[in-house]
């Protein structure tokens, strides 16, 4: 399925948002709207059971459909391969559920414009989510940036950047899930590409979550691990 996206006046026809979605029927029209004042916007609809796909697509966006539900990794590469074969030199990734604001895309296209970074992160303030999260996201962040050798702010976030040598990089992970974003910077980190962050808004409206907790917390924690035996074997981290 697919449609050509409606595009507004302004929007960055180098670059393209990337929103992939599972059973977001209730959000997708409101974030493809806000996105694509800014940038053309392809929906990789990842096995929804809903109508997700006809909305994005009703909404003006691109859709590209994958049947069964694969995970966000696999629907992020999904796109990646779309973009490059459009030759973008860069995508825009946010979440479908409205966690995201749209109307601070502009901050990730002037850090790029500026800096040229090939991955920026959006940073959330984490003291402005509930305690439990808080908690398990500062532990996350500690053992990742020690794994890692540099200090990540922000390494689960979904709102990101992402130029197209990283992309093309990323076609061969394998993972297929949630971990394709924690890979996705350490892929940046050891081949000596360019990091950079901006902050984001922080919101939480105690949406259900696709993710498992005790599946997400065995996943990272061996997301870690081997972080750490890649820098180790790298001998050091590149660039700091």
């Amino acid at each position: 399925m697919s449609a050509q996206p409606v595009q507004q006046s302004g929007a960055d026809e180098a670059l393209l948002a990337l929103i992939p979605a599972y059973n977001e029927a209730r959000h997708i029209e409101a974030v493809v709207c806000a996105a694509q004042i800014y940038l053309p916007v392809l929906v990789i609809d990842d096995g929804s059971v809903d109508d997700t796909a006809a909305r994005a697509q009703q909404a003006g966006a691109a859709v590209l459909v994958q049947h069964p539900n694969q995970g966000k990794g696999a629907a992020l590469k999904a796109g990646f391969r779309r973009a490059i074969s459009e030759n973008r030199r860069a995508v825009l990734t946010l979440d479908a559920d409205g966690q995201h604001d749209p109307a601070e895309i502009p901050a990730f296209l002037d850090a790029y414009h500026k800096d040229g970074y090939d991955l920026i992160l959006g940073e959330r303030d984490f003291g402005k989510i509930p305690i439990v999260r808080r908690i398990s996201n500062t532990i996350g962040r500690i053992t990742f940036s020690w794994s890692l050798g540099r200090q990540v702010g922000d390494n689960q976030t979904g709102y990101r950047l992402i130029s197209r040598r990283l992309m093309q990089a990323m076609l061969e992970s394998p993972e297929q899930g949630f971990q394709f974003e924690v890979e996705m910077i350490v892929t940046c980190v050891l081949n000596g590409f360019s990091l950079g962050t901006v902050p984001i808004r922080t919101i939480y409206a105690g949406e259900s979550s696709h993710i498992q907790p005790l599946r997400h917390i065995v996943e990272f924690f061996r997301m870690v691990y081997q972080t750490r035996r890649r820098v180790r074997q790298a001998g050091g981290t590149p660039n700091k």
